[in-house]
């Protein structure tokens, strides 16, 4: 995965994703649409598909809505890297398919607009903007097959067949 940043800071809930008055569709295009929306207006018009959203800590804190992790991917990002994870937004990003990466250095380092490079089977963040390498937490191999089957519900069919 490889394209420009997004940058956010610390404590980004869930209702900052996307705001409870969208909670009503369930169309994830419709859900995009209204990422950020409170907070940085016409945000969804400035991603391309494959852009990496990077933040500090507590990302995703707040509400248990799977709303924030769809509307996020739905938007075109591809990743997001941030400091650390509210334990169910993580959960809930790998289940619908969306890889989130751990690492403090990477979201210190990294500023909005630079191009990173992410490889999930070795955890690492390449910012070629900066020509620095990062480490992230290694995401389990179970994990990671959630994301390639493009989250749980995907990954639940396959192993059906």
């Amino acid at each position: 995965m490889k394209g420009k940043v997004h940058k956010f800071g610390n404590d980004v809930d869930t209702d900052m994703i996307i705001p409870a008055r969208h909670l009503v569709t369930t169309d994830p295009a419709e859900m995009a649409t209204h990422a950020f929306e409170d907070v940085q207006p016409g945000w969804p018009g400035k991603v391309s598909a494959g852009d990496i959203l990077v933040a500090g800590d507590n990302f995703g804190c707040g509400s248990s809505r799977e709303h924030a992790p769809i509307a996020i991917k739905a938007a075109g990002i591809a990743c997001v890297i941030a400091s650390s994870f509210a334990r169910i937004f993580y959960r809930n990003a790998f289940n619908i398919g969306l890889p989130v990466l751990e690492s403090a250095e990477a979201s210190r380092d990294i500023a909005e607009g630079d191009v990173v490079e992410v490889d999930l089977s070795a955890g690492t963040i390449r910012n070629h903007t900066k020509e620095k390498t990062y480490q992230s937490k290694p995401i389990p191999p179970f994990m990671r097959a959630l994301v390639e089957a493009g989250g749980l519900m995907s990954y639940m069919a396959e192993k059906r067949k």
